[in-house]
């Protein structure tokens, strides 16, 4: 198995109920190691950049908007197939949808909230793409590789 790296995000929603330690506990449990961290608070047009790939979707303005109204957790999670481990971690995109012991469905479904953007995490779902977002987030002297 390979040492990856890939880009992990806690949303607005999480950190505003406190779940920040629940989520990174669920990562070191899984054998994620926690390389780079920090807090931050997008702009709109930042969000708009980081989600690009979304634009023209019918969810594009809502997610953004989501993405910027409260400040989130961007960290790089190093370890032995980061990326799948993570995605598997995290749970289907839509929390109502996602299995019972995965953060999404553990913490972030509300029945009564059907907006599947209010959903806990962000990871990245390719090796491109992780290399995208660690460096949209992190300088590479703000990384610190644990393992490999």
């Amino acid at each position: 198995m390979a040492i990856e790296q890939t880009l992990s995000i806690i949303k607005p929603d999480a950190v505003a109920k406190n779940l920040i330690g629940e989520i990174y506990s669920r990562f070191e449990k899984n054998q994620l190691h926690i390389i780079a961290t920090k807090m931050l608070r997008l702009t709109r047009e930042q969000a708009e950049e980081f989600y690009a790939v979304h634009a023209g979707r019918s969810f594009y303005s809502k997610l953004t908007n989501f993405m910027s109204s409260g400040p989130i957790i961007v960290q790089v999670l190093e370890g032995e197939d980061a990326i799948s481990r993570h995605r598997a971690i995290m749970g289907a995109t839509c929390p109502k949808d996602a299995a019972p012991g995965t953060i999404r469905r553990d913490l972030a479904f509300d029945p009564s909230n059907p907006e599947c953007h209010d959903n806990a995490v962000h990871g990245s779902d390719s090796t491109e793409n992780a290399q995208k977002e660690i460096d949209f987030f992190f300088r590479p002297d703000e990384i610190f590789p644990r393992t490999g």
